[in-house]
Parts: C-alpha cells; structure tokens; sequence
C-alpha cells in the first residue's frame, strides 16, 4: 500500500488534486461553523444551485473558464439573497427555495436546449455530484484556487472578532457599533467563492455537507468558537485527505467518497461526544 501512495504521489495530477482538496476543505470549514450557528446552513445549498446554473450558461458559451461567469454570478446571488431576504416579505428559507430551484432548473434546461455534448446525461450528474476533473487540474487552476484560498483565510483570520461577534449576538454587535450588515455580506460574498472552489471536488448537491459535517462534527466535542473552528478545520481537511486518495486508490467518485468519510468522522464524533458529555 505505502509503496502504492508513494508511486501516485510522483503524478502531478495526485498532488495538484491534493492540494485543491485541502485548500477548500480548510475554507468551507472556517465559514461552515458560522453559517451553523447562524441558522444559515441553508444558502450554502441555494448558492450551488446558483453556481449550477451559471456553469450551464458558460458551456453554452463555450467559455473555457468557467469561473468566470461562476463567480461573479454566484456573487452576485448571494448578495441578493442577503439583502432581499432582510428586506422584502420572503424571507429565509423561501427565498433560498426559490433561487435554489429556479437556478437548477433554468440551469437545466439550458443544458437541454444547447447542449452540444452527446452525454447530457453523464455531464449533468458529474456537475451534480462532482466529477474526475478534480484530478485533471491545470497548474494554473491550482494556483487560482490557492490565491483564492488565501484570500479566504485572511479574510477570516482579520475579521476573525467581528464574525464572531455577528456570529452569536448580532443585535449586541449593532448596538456597540459594529457594522454588522457589512459583515453578513462579507460571510455571503466569502461563501458564494467556496461554493465556486468547490463545485469541481463535490459538486453541487454535496458542497452543503463539505461545509455543515466538519462543523457539526466539532460542536459534538468542544462548547468553544475557537475550539469548534480549529477542529472543524482539521476534521474536514483529514476528511478531504482521506477522500481523495480512497477515490483514487479504489476509483469511486471524489464528492460521494469525501463525504462518507465526513460522515463516519460525525458518526465517530457523536459517540466521542457522549462519552465527554459535550454537544449541542
């Protein structure tokens, strides 16, 4: 087996798969504690959708890269998810429903339409559930990914005492100041580029679980924000880890693997957390 790792590990491929994985199992796990407590768990699923669709408008333009209709319309929804969910008489999980379905379904037909591919099929459920791209990254994909990550990170890392005070005490927050709708877009925006990192590793009905299960997994063992986020962020990169050289080893899809082994390590953390008497 060690002899096997090691001969994979000599493909450019495997690593360039590796260090994606990774990268975006950090980010989702930084921002997927947040979004928990915040009851937000939600969008992360009606920006996949969104992500969908617009993955569907760049193949029947025929953009080579795609994200660069993913990304700004996934921006752009979730800004608007924020700011008409906060001001209009659907709210919550209505409007998610909506922008949700209306995007897989638009995305869809589109699809249908103009599609020029003779798997439809295949190319549909690989956008779904993540597909084998993953391990046909450029250097270039992988470098764009890691800037993005980066971003990510710092971002989180320098506002780290403002997301934490929106996070549990928003209106505390607002009366001390704190500009805490700049914020909430800020988390918005942030998740709406995991979702585009991640669509090619999970694709886009498992992106949910790659941000929710590392989180969860880590309120079963610690009480602590800053306990939960260190270990989510360990959980889902190990998960990610683990996933991915599975995939490989045994040639199932990546998405689905990565999140059963997500779900072993919840299932796993559940138990320990019984046992420590500590969960939420």
């Amino acid at each position: 087996m060690i002899d096997k790792l090691t001969l994979y590990f000599q493909y450019p491929f495997v690593r360039y798969a590796l260090i994606v994985g990774v990268l975006i199992a950090l980010c989702s796990s930084l921002l997927g504690v947040t979004l928990v407590l915040k009851r937000f768990s939600f969008i992360g699923d009606g920006l996949s959708h969104v992500a969908f669709g617009a993955m569907a408008i760049a193949a029947v333009l025929q953009f080579t890269n795609r994200m660069i209709i993913m990304l700004p319309v996934t921006v752009i929804a979730a800004i608007l998810l924020l700011r008409t969910g906060q001001n209009t008489k659907i709210k919550g999980d209505a409007m998610v429903a909506m922008i949700s379905v209306g995007s897989m379904a638009f995305g869809y037909l589109l699809m249908n339409i103009f599609s020029t591919s003779s798997n439809l099929t295949g190319d549909v459920c690989s956008t779904l559930f993540g597909s084998t791209s993953i391990l046909t990254l450029t250097l270039r994909e992988v470098r764009v990914c890691a800037v993005l990550s980066v971003v990510v990170v710092a971002i989180f890392v320098l506002f780290y005492n403002r997301i934490f005070a929106v996070t549990f005490d928003e209106n505390f927050a607002r009366a001390v100041g704190t500009k805490t709708d700049r914020y909430n877009l800020l988390i918005a925006v942030v998740i709406a580029v995991i979702i585009v990192l991640a669509m090619n590793l999970v694709g886009s009905l498992l992106i949910s679980a790659l941000v929710i299960f590392p989180a969860l997994s880590a309120m079963r063992l610690f009480n602590n924000f800053k306990s939960v986020t260190v270990c989510s962020a360990v959980l889902s990169v190990i998960c990610a880890f683990l996933g991915i050289m599975i995939s490989i080893l045994a040639g199932t899809p990546v998405g689905s693997t990565i999140v059963a082994i997500d779900v072993l390590a919840f299932t796993c953390c559940c138990a320990a957390g019984r046992l420590k008497g500590v969960g939420v």
